[in-house]
């Protein structure tokens, strides 16, 4: 397989899920702010017409995009790992639903906050619908190790990477003490170290 990446992008979640389920992968790194060229010349449209990473070339040539069906298509070649629960069971509805809510209500509010261009109307109701997301999230986690337990989960590969953004937008978790231990649990995962010095995020 070969994941398609950018540095520190939501890409990074499914990065740290290859690491985490022991399987073999390539990485190239995609060019999304300057061009949308590979590491190795090739026009990034040609291989996701969708224009945003991740992608993940499957051994068969296809590929695979949306980060949450990516990270759920990895977690299911090593079904030993842990990464999300048996297809069918009520556990695993209950990982789908962290990650469309991690997806649609929290990734997608950091939008704004990285665009230069945005209002700061904008910026601000973005702030607003965060700091709802996190509080929500700040209780789910109460009691917990992760998301849905006491096993990592794709959801957590997420969720961190995500957590990531924050210094870069200057957004203030220091609120949410269950989030803060919770960052530092995924942060200090050597997957997720290595996962970083691998994207140049270190150092």
């Amino acid at each position: 397989m070969k994941l398609y990446y950018f540095p520190g992008a939501c890409s990074m979640a499914a990065h740290i899920a290859l690491r985490e389920s022991g399987l073999n992968f390539d990485l190239e790194k995609v060019d999304i702010m300057g061009g949308g060229k590979t590491d190795t010349g090739a026009d990034f449209s040609s291989i996701n017409p969708k224009g945003y990473v991740p992608a993940l070339k499957l051994d068969n040539g296809q590929v695979l995009t949306e980060v949450g069906v990516v990270l759920q298509y990895i977690a299911d070649q090593k079904p030993a790992s842990g990464l999300a629960p048996a297809a069918g069971t009520l556990e695993r509805y209950r990982l789908m639903e962290m990650l469309n809510f991690i997806s649609t209500e929290l990734h997608k509010n950091f939008t704004p906050l990285f665009n230069p261009a945005a209002s700061a109307e904008a910026k601000e109701n973005a702030s607003a619908n965060i700091t709802k997301r996190m509080a929500y999230l700040n209780e789910q986690l109460a009691g917990k190790q992760y998301l849905l337990g006491d096993t990592f989960t794709v959801a957590d590969a997420y969720f961190g990477t995500v957590l990531g953004w924050c210094q870069f937008v200057k957004f203030d978790t220091s609120a949410w003490q269950n989030i803060g231990a919770y960052a530092g649990r995924v942060m200090s995962r050597p997957t997720v170290q290595a996962t970083m010095q691998a994207e140049g995020l270190t150092g």
